[in-house]
């Protein structure tokens, strides 16, 4: 892990472009419902505040080993958040 720094731009950009895709579907889907759509973003804002707070973890023993698994979690995360989209 190079820094917190990247770590906290690395959430911040996945999650930013996860929902701009969903910005971009419902434009260019217009009449379709928008209720899961919008479900997929609170969903990725959530997974963007519980991220952060556990990198701003200060009681973390191992941090080498936390920031890896917040990456992890963050690619679970998004792939799942993905799929969602690609589901809509």
């Amino acid at each position: 892990m190079a820094s917190v720094r990247t770590l906290k731009k690395d959430i911040n950009y996945v999650l930013g472009d996860i929902i701009e895709a969903v910005y971009i579907w419902e434009l260019t889907n217009p009449g379709k419902e928008t209720k899961n759509s919008e479900k997929i973003i609170d969903e990725a804002i959530e997974t963007f505040d519980e991220l952060i707070t556990k990198v701003n973890d200060r009681s973390v023993e191992n941090k080498k080993q936390h920031f890896k698994a917040i990456n992890q979690e963050l690619e679970e995360r998004g792939r799942k958040l993905i799929d969602k989209i690609n589901a809509l």
